[in-house]
């Protein structure tokens, strides 16, 4: 034998207990003991897998310490040793001979902590348990150090950053400044502070459950800064999901079924994927704090005391407040908005009970009017943004002076003044019930509630005199719309039985000037007994705003199909959908282009008992109107008999279809009143 061979060593000792023990070589020991495990051959413990010759040796299993002590590996991440990991599921390959050790430990080591270490004479375990797969882990970080250390930085800088940016949330969508992300979120120090003083088991309960938490509150902001940048308000946590279908059903008509569909998958991927990142960015946070709890305990203690300095300074970096509480605040916003809505639910049911007109007797409703065909025509997204910003405001005003003059030259007048929204951006069903019923209807739930109550409606005021005949136009009612009874019209038409045949454009399902020309074919030019009060709802202005419908000649309408090779020639939803500046070119023109659709009708169709009543029910979206945009909206009154418009002579609005800079601006909700009034209505109050 050579003089390295170390000499055998002497049989081990026999217990009466395991009388059938083997003794253990120091040559079995070594051929154990694979190249890699450094760890064993260096703390001097034997290595428990067997040689290709051998059967492997008993061992004794220490117990790990008791308690949270942790214990870093040479990768840096974080080992709680007193959890016995699970080994039960790694092979415990014996020797050749296929003899498997019947010791209690599996064929693996302890290091000094008590943490169980795979062996690594034969690579990474084969098993599929926990315990295996950790054991790989390890395995793998022993041999690759320096990229498990890149790996490790990387996750925990990453982890950092998303939850960083998750409590600066919200922020505007509209005139956001990467400056604004340069704030210290004060709620950072307080998770900080709650993760570093727990111990390991309830810090990761903890900072599992407030990452979801944390993932919730965020889609609830980016709900909430959508919501902001398209209807000018924030997300209801109460009334608004119905809405998201809306908005899915607005994209499928703008990009198509099957783009829409990939991106609502792409959204729910997003969703499901931000809360299990949340929850593991907290965990590997509170895991980095544990580490060295001393330590993360006296920089939080800084951390703190700087935002509370530099909060009671005001100190501004940027030009902004160095220190933010915007998820705190965020929260505090939607709670506040929950219990104002329910509260606002119960109030706001008794003020609809309360009608003005509700007891009016049907002769002495309108009386002013009667013999008279009334139109009342909403022009989708019409604003006062249109008339008034510079991009917008050359075009549109130009089609509001040619179409004013038209008008003067066929026998019409006109008065124009600014009513007040109930919306912005959107939900232009909340403009036209504002403006119909004379109640602020700013959300859902008062939609909701004034569509089942008794509240007179100024479209149904007209049925209940008996005197006319009530129509509606709604060329963008897709499906049963139950509105019908409340706004009081005998019959409505909706974009599947007015007849077109021809390409829809984007949301619109076709060009306002074909649904006038319908509305004049079925409606308006029939012969009947009774004058006619009709609601029309005008589309083409609608966004995207591409493409935009052009005129044609009105006698080359047909059922629509004219406008093929229109609709194709147009710019794609989108091309425009996301780009400012070629948004308001095309809104600009959509307006052109429903305006003059309207008073062209007006001159071809109209008669001296004609009475157009035309507004809009909403202002477009931030990125069209600005940030600091109004809710007006334009209002016009057009007729041929003078009388018409000398009952509203002291309104103080402005002669033509451009309401004056100047001219009077009043809520949504006081027009019917005030219509009523001015046309002979005489008020006998309900319901209080």
């Amino acid at each position: 034998m050579p003089a390295s061979t170390p000499s055998p060593a002497p049989p081990a000792p026999t217990s009466p207990a395991d009388p059938d023990a083997e003794a253990t070589t120091d040559s079995a020991l070594t051929a154990s003991a694979g190249p890699d495990d450094t760890r064993s051959a260096t703390e001097g413990k034997p290595a428990d897998q067997g040689d290709a010759g051998g059967t492997a040796g008993p061992t004794t299993e220490r117990p790990a310490p008791q308690g949270d002590t942790e214990h870093s590996d040479d990768a840096g991440d974080t080992v709680d040793v007193g959890d016995t990991v699970d080994v039960g599921d790694a092979d415990d390959t014996g020797d050749a001979g296929g003899t498997r050790s019947t010791t209690a430990a599996s064929p693996a080591a302890q290091d000094p902590a008590g943490e169980v270490v795979a062996a690594e004479t034969s690579g990474a375990p084969r098993g599929r348990g926990a315990g295996a797969r950790l054991a790989r882990l390890r395995a793998w970080r022993e041999r690759y150090p320096r990229a498990a250390r890149v790996v490790w930085w990387a996750t925990t800088v990453l982890s950092v950053v998303l939850l960083y940016l998750a409590l600066l949330l919200p922020v505007p969508l509209t005139g956001f400044e990467p400056r604004m992300l340069l704030r210290l979120p004060g709620e950072a120090v307080v998770v900080a502070a709650v993760l570093t003083a727990l111990p390991r088991r309830p810090r990761v309960v903890v900072a599992a459950l407030g990452g979801a938490g944390l993932a919730a509150l965020t889609v609830v902001n980016l709900l909430d800064m959508g919501f902001g940048s398209y209807l000018g308000r924030g997300f209801n946590l109460v009334l608004d999901w119905e809405l998201l279908d809306d908005a899915r059903s607005y994209l499928a008509d703008s990009l198509g079924g099957t783009t829409t569909a990939l991106l609502t998958a792409g959204v729910l991927v997003l969703v499901v994927a931000l809360f299990a990142g949340m929850a593991a960015a907290m965990v590997r946070v509170g895991t980095v704090l544990g580490r060295d709890a001393q330590t993360s305990t006296r920089v939080t203690l800084v951390a703190g005391t700087v935002w509370i300095t530099c909060s009671v300074l005001t100190v501004q970096l940027a030009g902004q407040p160095l220190t933010v509480h915007r998820a705190a605040g965020a929260l505090n916003a939607q709670t506040d908005r929950v219990r104002d809505t329910l509260r606002d639910e119960a109030a706001f049911g008794k003020e609809a009970r309360a009608d003005r007109f509700g007891n009016t007797p049907a002769a002495q409703l309108v009386p002013d009017l009667r013999g008279k065909d009334v139109v009342f025509t909403f022009i989708e997204s019409y604003g006062r943004s249109a008339i008034e910003d510079p991009v917008m405001a050359p075009g549109v005003d130009r089609t509001l002076a040619s179409s004013t003059a038209a008008l003067e030259k066929a026998g019409y007048r006109a008065k124009s003044g600014w009513l007040t929204s109930a919306t912005y951006g959107g939900s232009s069903w909340l403009g036209h019930s504002t403006t119909l019923s004379g109640l602020w209807i700013d959300n859902q739930q008062r939609y909701r509630t004034v569509m089942a109550s008794d509240h007179l409606s100024l479209t149904k005021a007209f049925q209940k005199t008996g005197a006319w005949d009530t129509v509606g136009v709604m060329p963008g009612v897709q499906k049963g719309w139950p509105e019908q009874k409340y706004y009081g019209l005998d019959k409505v038409y909706n974009a599947f039985q007015l007849g077109y045949q021809g390409p829809k454009f984007s949301w619109s399902t076709m060009p306002d000037q074909y649904a006038l020309e319908a509305y004049q074919r079925m409606v308006h030019g029939k012969q009947r007994d009774k004058p006619l009060m009709s609601e029309i709802i005008l589309t083409s202005s609608h966004q995207p705003w591409a493409p935009i419908p052009k005129m044609v000649g009105w006698d080359e309408l047909g059922d629509g199909s004219v406008f093929g090779p229109i609709e194709k020639a147009g710019r794609r939803a989108g091309d425009v959908i996301a780009d400012t500046t070629a948004s308001r070119e095309e809104y600009g023109k959509s307006i052109q282009y429903s305006v003059t659709a309207l008073t062209q009708w007006l001159e071809r169709y109209g008669t001296d008992d004609t009475v157009l009543v035309f507004l809009g029910d909403h202002q477009p979206i931030s990125r069209v109107s600005g940030t600091h945009a109004s809710r007006d909206v334009p209002i016009s009154i057009v007729a041929k008999d003078p009388k018409v418009l000398d009952r509203i002579a002291d309104w103080g609005w402005t002669d033509g279809l451009r309401p004056a800079h100047g001219a009077p601006v009043w809520k949504m909700s006081a027009f019917r009143d005030r219509f009523l009034l001015a046309y002979g209505s005489t008020p006998h109050p309900s319901g209080g």
